[in-house]
C-alpha cells in the first residue's frame, strides 16, 4: 500500500516540485491548496486535493478528523505553506507561525501526528549581522532581522518546544529554478544589459536549485533526525554577484553587461518608496522587508549535517542550474 503524504502550499513554486517528486516516488499524494490557488502545475490526475482551514482550529480539527476516519492518517507531512512577501508584516507571523502552531496543535489533539513532519524554514531565520565570511550553523545565535525570517524562526522555536513531535526543519538558502519569479526579474535585467549590486562591501551569496531542495526534503522524510534543522545550499562555499552575472550572461549569450552598484542607503530609500506607492493587490519585489535581506553580507552556512545525516549532496551547481532554468524560461516564452 502506498504511503500517504500531505504537502501544504502545494500550488507554490517549491510546492509544485514537491508534489511532482512525491508522485514520482509512488506516494499517495494530497496537495493542500486554497480556493484561490493556481493549479497550473498541479494537473496530474493522481493528485488528491484538500483544503484545510488553518485560521479556524475547530473547523481544522473537523476536517482532519473526517479525513482520518475515511483514509487513515497521513504517513508524512511536508509543511511548505507560507508567505515570503507581504506589505502587512503582521501577516508573516500569522501565516508562517500562527497557522503552523494551529496545524500542529490540531494534529496532536486529533491523534493525527505523522511519522515525520518536515517544516520548510529558511536560512533567513538564522542570519547573522556580520560582514565577515564564516559558515552560519546551529551554534550561531539566531538574529533574524527580517519579519519573514523572524516568523520562520518562531515556527522552529515552537516545534522545538514540543515533546516527542517528529519534525525536521529545512533551512535552504536562496531557492531558484523554473517557475520562480524573483530571480527571474534579475535574469531579465541582465538580459537587458544591466546588473545591480547592493552595497560596496563584498556579499557572500549561496544558492540552491529547487530540484536539490526537493531531493533534500525526501531524504529528510527517510533519514532526518527528529528535532534537527538542516542548512541547505548547492555545496559551493560562496558566489559573488559577479559570478551570478557572468553565469547568467553566458547562458543568455549576452556579451556586454553594465554592472551598477547601489549604496545601501539608496537601496533602503528605493525599497521604502516602492512599498509606499505599491498597489494594495501586488507586493513589489523591492520592499522594506526585502531590504533587510538585500543588505545582509554573509549568506554562507554549514551544510555538513545535511550531508552526514541525510546523505545530501547537490546535483546542481549554479552554472548547471542557471542553464537549465534559462532554457525553461525561453521554452515557456518568459524570456523573449
Amino acid at each position: 500500500m502506498s504511503k500517504k503524504i500531505l504537502i501544504t502550499g502545494a500550488g507554490g513554486f517549491i510546492g509544485s516540485y514537491l508534489v511532482e517528486e512525491a508522485l514520482k516516488q509512488g506516494f499517495e499524494v494530497y496537495a493542500g491548496v486554497r480556493s484561490s490557488t493556481n493549479l497550473e502545475y498541479l494537473q496530474d490526475e493522481r493528485i488528491n486535493f484538500i483544503t484545510l482551514n488553518f485560521a479556524d482550529s475547530k473547523q481544522l480539527a473537523s476536517q482532519i478528523t473526517d479525513f482520518v476516519k475515511t483514509n487513515g492518517k497521513w504517513d508524512y507531512i511536508v509543511h511548505n505553506m507560507g508567505i515570503t512577501k507581504t506589505l502587512d508584516h503582521f501577516m508573516f507571523d500569522k501565516i508562517n507561525y500562527v497557522y503552523l502552531k494551529t496545524f500542529v496543535d490540531t494534529l496532536i489533539a486529533t491523534d493525527s501526528v505523522p511519522k515525520k513532519f518536515v517544516y520548510m524554514s529558511s536560512l533567513s531565520a538564522w542570519r547573522s549581522d556580520t560582514k565577515e565570511l564564516y559558515y552560519i550553523d546551529d551554534k550561531e545565535h539566531p538574529y533574524p532581522s527580517s519579519a519573514y525570517g523572524r516568523s520562520k524562526f518562531r515556527g522552529e522555536l515552537y516545534l522545538r518546544s514540543l515533546k516527542d513531535f517528529p519534525f525536521v526543519a529545512m533551512r535552504p538558502t536562496g531557492v531558484y529554478g523554473p517557475r520562480e519569479k524573483d530571480y527571474f526579474e534579475m535574469i531579465k535585467l541582465i538580459k537587458r544589459g544591466l546588473d545591480i549590486t547592493v552595497g560596496f562591501e563584498q556579499q557572500y551569496l549561496t544558492f540552491i536549485y529547487v530540484k536539490d531542495l526537493v531531493k533534500a526534503v525526501f531524504l529528510a522524510l527517510e533519514k532526518g533526525h527528529d528535532g534537527e534543522g538542516y542548512f541547505l545550499t548547492d555545496g559551493v562555499e560562496y558566489y559573488t554577484q559577479k559570478d551570478f552575472r557572468q553565469l547568467v550572461a553566458k547562458a543568455l549569450g549576452k556579451k556586454m553587461i553594465l554592472p551598477i552598484t547601489v549604496p545601501i542607503g539608496l537601496c533602503k530609500m528605493v525599497c521604502n518608496l516602492s512599498e509606499k506607492f505599491a498597489s494594495s493587490k501586488k507586493v513589489p519585489v523591492l520592499n522594506r522587508d526585502k531590504f533587510q535581506i538585500l543588505k545582509q553580507r554573509n549568506w554562507t552556512c554549514d551544510t555538513s549535517k545535511a550531508k552526514a545525516h541525510l546523505g545530501y549532496v547537490a546535483d546542481y551547481d549554479l552554472a548547471k542550474g542557471i542553464n537549465e532554468c534559462i532554457a525553461w524560461y525561453k521554452e515557456k516564452g518568459w524570456l523573449k
